[in-house]
């Protein structure tokens, strides 16, 4: 069984844009089903295609199995089985040991800045960078899927 161990936090915005990246990976996403218990969902960038399956979060744990397929399978299953999309730019970075990646949401969710880490456990130590502000990894309004439904826009 596949599973996935993730914290979310917000980024604070002035200290991100003090980074100046410049390095960052479009990614397109869709999502086949977007159930409370479930969601299917198909990802896209210029180089790679997932198609994964990602069940209920506890806590910051959830099973997930990925599987990497074509860029054309990705491209026909977004056009004909997504029915919710969103797209971003992925920047990683590496800070003491760990990988961070932060999204950085266009479209209808334009302005959103969200930080992940992946461990390896759910009481496993790590350093927090600067720019992180509040944690939101129990807060459902900041699942991806979820933003397809109800983006950030609609918050203001």
């Amino acid at each position: 069984m596949g599973l996935e161990i993730e914290r979310k936090f917000l980024v604070n915005k002035d200290k991100w844009e003090k980074l100046n990246l410049a390095n960052f990976e479009y990614i397109n996403q869709g999502y086949i089903s977007v159930e409370p218990h479930k969601t299917i969902r198909v990802r896209k960038s210029l180089t790679k295609a997932f198609l994964t399956i990602k069940g209920i979060t506890e806590n910051a744990t959830r099973q997930e199995f990925e599987y990497e397929i074509p860029i054309s399978d990705a491209e026909q299953l977004l056009e004909k089985f997504s029915t919710n999309n969103l797209e971003k730019k992925r920047y990683e970075i590496q800070y003491c040991g760990k990988t961070w990646e932060i999204d950085e949401f266009l479209g209808k969710n334009k302005g959103l800045l969200v930080a992940e880490i992946e461990l390896e456990s759910e009481d496993e130590e790590f350093d927090k960078p600067e720019w992180l502000d509040e944690e939101v990894t129990n807060d459902a309004k900041y699942y991806n899927s979820n933003l397809t439904i109800n983006p950030f826009e609609n918050w203001k």
